[in-house]
């Protein structure tokens, strides 16, 4: 079965779009962190580095502010 690399850049597309949509922060950065994981799967079939390298670093953010939130005391 051959994949459709560009489906997958259009996917990631899709999904950074809808994150930006979002009112509530953190779905807001977890569908972005999503965006970011297919993204940086789009840029490894394209060997394509600055696009890799770039949205696993957005990706780190995302997960690393989400689990900030996640052991933060109730406010």
């Amino acid at each position: 079965m051959e994949i459709n690399t560009e489906y997958i850049g259009y996917l990631a597309s899709a999904l950074l779009m809808i994150s930006f949509s979002l009112k509530n922060v953190n779905k807001l950065r977890l569908v972005n962190t999503l965006g970011c994981f297919t993204f940086v799967l789009y840029g490894y079939l394209l060997d394509a580095w600055p696009v890799v390298i770039s949205n696993g670093f957005i990706a780190i953010v995302n997960i690393f502010y989400l689990l900030k939130e996640l052991k933060a005391p109730n406010k």
